[in-house]
């Protein structure tokens, strides 16, 4: 039996790593085993690549796309694909899209550049389903008050201004895949939205 492999994305702050768990916990109670995870990260490699990325001063836009697609590659080989060929699902907090609507759009890298940057990353472990969280630059600017930011965060709401519009371009691109969620409300509210969208996969 094949598992599944189920991705959230969505902006800084739009409540992805909260759905995450929920949703993880959710298909734990359907009777599933659930590997969970993130990107970059996942593995030791990628979590070292992690703090790289996040905690660097600056870094260019193609070193930034190779730097992710590095960790994936990792996650991929060591992850994603033993969880899927033993049959358990794998949720995980962004994934390929990440690149593309980050580095790719709002970064000016190209959208094909990257995702054909990342082909050989990924291979055919592509998500059988992605949940993209929707809210707006404002409201989840908001969310994230208070806590700590990291060097992309740090960016400010023009950058993720982008980076909503290259998810929206990714989201036509791929809608056979890719789900589009409201994440406005509590996070109960929104876990319902993901587990109905989730549930006919």
């Amino acid at each position: 039996m094949t598992g599944r492999f189920v991705s959230l994305e969505g902006i800084d702050g739009c409540g992805k790593s909260t759905q995450v768990a929920m949703l993880a916990d959710f298909l734990r109670t359907q009777g599933h085993v659930v590997i969970q995870t993130r990107e970059p990260g996942g593995t030791p490699v990628g979590e070292r690549v992690r703090e790289t990325l996040l905690a660097s001063d600056s870094l260019t836009p193609i070193a930034e796309a190779h730097l992710f697609a590095a960790a994936r590659a990792e996650l991929v080989a060591k992850v994603i694909a033993p969880a899927r060929a033993a049959g358990r699902w794998v949720v995980s907090d962004r994934f390929l899209d990440s690149s593309l609507a980050y580095q790719g759009h709002a970064r000016g890298l190209g959208i094909d550049a990257i995702y054909e940057l990342n082909r050989h990353a990924v291979g055919v472990h592509l998500p059988d389903l992605t949940i993209l969280l929707t809210l707006t630059v404002d409201d989840a600017t908001a969310r994230r008050e208070g806590g700590a930011v990291d060097r992309i965060e740090r960016e400010g709401r023009e950058l993720q201004r982008a980076v909503a519009e290259g998810y929206g371009e990714i989201a036509r691109r791929y809608p056979d895949r890719i789900r589009v969620v409201d994440a406005v409300g509590t996070p109960d509210e929104v876990h319902q939205r993901v587990a109905e969208a989730v549930s006919p996969a």
